[in-house]
């Protein structure tokens, strides 16, 4: 009753594993990672970040324009009583009313033009600033893509691991099944102790539900790769074990140091956003300059009756001076200059988080690089052991238990060999990312 409950949870998995297969789609780690980076919101976001630092930009760079102004005004009065007083009528009587002209209504316009000459260089500055402000946004989106790029190798690496897992097991449950069998008819026929056709049954129901669980995360892992490259989420992707090549590089340690220093966009970006603060500094000290305009203007005015302006056109020089910046000035001054003085702060920790960073990723990928030798050989060891011990099993030398034990160190082996080479490629990725260069990396695959 077991086996017939067995085979039919294993045609199930059978039928669920042959209609996936249907939509399944061969990827290759290349393209996965140009998926990856049209698809990206973190992209899509920073390059929405790029678009708001040049707009900053352009707003610095059109302080640089004129101002324009116009206004106008039409005005409706009731009956005054005027009283002009005159040379011919020095405050006596009634006044010269007959000459008092009838004013009731009036319509004005004006036109003021101001073109900055002289700021204290705060316009400059601005400008300057704006220019490192966005440079430093675009390093910012180049950082980002490298960490999309990490984050899709990592994510491809492991849908490759959780799909290896799912076949290995698989292998070893099909070989686990066929051992149930032999066993059966062993002990039927009075060939073999109930107790060690038991342990078999054990054996291969722990498989079946170590493959159980192996299937779900491949499932899983396929739901997230599908949501990073913007693919409908039943879509089933196989990895490309071609793609996953381990690199001989034979760069030292203080190679890719100086490699990170001269590559990391999150340095690149602080210099600038230092520079940029640095020259706020410069801008915020203009306050305690005074600003000249050249101005200009137009008026033109009709009061029915009485008088009519046209072509009334004046240009000048405008001086201005906010007394208060004398006192109210030094503290802005200490702010800006204390912000570029955390910004240098900021530069020093980076260096040592960098250099940290680089160290690790290493001295990790070295350690990668030895388990595969390891686990190849443990393979090799855990093969012929599984051999020497089926040998034995056949010839009555050793129990069933060694015989599972040496089976289950077989698959274990063969796990941590395929899982190691996978990690290997995520530690000499995450090498380059430390070191500014996966970005150059992968652009050649």
């Amino acid at each position: 009753m077991k086996l017939k409950l067995t085979g039919f949870v294993l045609l199930l998995s059978f039928i669920s594993l042959r209609s996936a297969a249907q939509a399944q789609r061969i990827l290759t780690l290349n393209e996965a990672i140009q998926l990856s980076l049209q698809n990206s919101k973190l992209l899509k976001n920073s390059q929405a970040k790029i678009e708001e630092a040049t707009a900053a930009l352009k707003e610095a760079v059109q302080k640089k324009l004129p101002d324009a102004g116009i206004s106008g005004s039409y005005l409706r009065f009731n009956s005054p009583n005027i009283d002009l007083k005159t040379s011919n009528n020095n405050g006596g009587g009634s006044g010269n009313q007959g000459g008092t002209p009838n004013i009731n209504q009036a319509v004005y316009g004006l036109l003021n033009l101001g073109l900055p000459i002289y700021q204290g260089g705060r316009i400059r500055y601005g400008i300057e600033s704006a220019k490192y402000l966005e440079q430093a946004a675009k390093l910012d989106a180049d950082k980002d893509k490298e960490e999309v790029i990490q984050n899709t190798i990592e994510a491809y690496v492991n849908l490759y691991k959780a799909k290896s897992a799912v076949d290995l097991v698989k292998e070893s449950l099909l070989q686990a099944q066929q051992r149930v069998r032999v066993f059966t008819n062993l002990e039927q026929n009075g060939l073999l102790a109930r107790n060690d056709l038991l342990k078999a049954e054990l054996q291969a129901s722990n498989t079946e539900l170590s493959l159980l669980d192996a299937d779900n995360n491949w499932q899983l892992a396929n739901v997230n790769m599908n949501l990073m490259l913007g693919l409908p989420a039943e879509t089933m992707l196989v990895a490309d074990s071609a793609s996953l090549e381990t690199s001989d590089e034979k760069k030292t340690l203080d190679e890719f140091v100086q490699a990170a220093k001269t590559n990391r966009k999150d340095m690149a970006s602080l210099e600038l956003r230092k520079k940029a603060a640095e020259t706020g500094v410069k801008s915020t000290k203009g306050e305690y300059y005074p600003g000249i305009k050249l101005t200009g203007g137009y008026v033109a005015a009709n009061i029915p009756n009485f008088l009519t302006i046209t072509n009334a056109v004046n240009i000048g020089v405008g001086v201005s001076y906010n007394l208060g910046s004398i006192w109210k000035t030094k503290a802005k001054v200490e702010q800006a200059e204390a912000r570029a003085k955390q910004l240098t702060i900021s530069q020093s920790i980076l260096d040592d988080k960098i250099q940290l960073q680089v160290s690790q990723a290493y001295l990790n990928w070295l350690s990668t690089r030895k388990k595969i030798d390891v686990y190849k050989t443990a393979v090799d060891q855990a093969t012929e052991n599984y051999r020497i011990t089926k040998n034995k099993y056949d010839n009555n030398l050793v129990t069933t238990t060694d015989l599972l034990d040496a089976d289950v160190a077989q698959l274990q082996a063969k796990l941590n060999f395929a899982f190691a080479k996978a990690d290997a490629v995520v530690a000499y990725n995450k090498l380059l990312e430390t070191a500014g260069l996966i970005d150059q990396n992968s652009s050649k695959k």
